[in-house]
């Protein structure tokens, strides 16, 4: 997907994170097209991380809130790719019906070089134990 020609808008107005969103999820629908096997080897978790429809709708609404966060879905392939978890596995949160396929959440992170940290979350599928890409964040410092 060509970045070069689209401007993300950095507002703050409904009409910006409506279109923030809509970036997220045309980024997320060409990246699919690119990526026809929707999964990326995670070196950190030696497993592959699946991109499902939830992992867009979830960083879709998630990111579209911060410019930063919108621009870091931007590196979705190198975050899959080279995150590294941190802390131990969680329980999914039981009020978030969201969560409640996964019988774990993993917190990882990823350096990205001139950026900063950027936030992703996988969560484990009951039964399957397939590793599904739950939603990616801008881990801000600098508020």
């Amino acid at each position: 997907m060509n970045l070069s020609n689209i401007e993300i808008v950095s507002g703050n107005t409904p009409a910006d994170l409506k279109q923030r969103k809509k970036f997220i999820t045309d980024f997320y629908a060409n990246w699919i097209i690119a990526n026809p096997t929707k999964h990326i080897y995670n070196k950190s978790l030696k497993a592959f991380i699946e991109v499902r429809y939830l992992s867009m709708q979830e960083t879709a609404s998630k990111a579209a809130i911060r410019y930063k966060s919108t621009l870091a879905v931007t590196f979705l392939t190198e975050i899959l790719e080279n995150a590294v978890m941190i802390g131990n596995p969680q329980e999914p949160k039981k009020d978030n019906v969201k969560q409640k396929r996964f019988s774990e959440i993993y917190i990882m992170e990823y350096e990205k070089e001139d950026f900063g940290k950027i936030k992703l979350t996988v969560g484990v599928l009951r039964g399957s134990g397939q590793k599904v890409q739950y939603c990616i964040t801008a881990i801000e410092n600098d508020y």
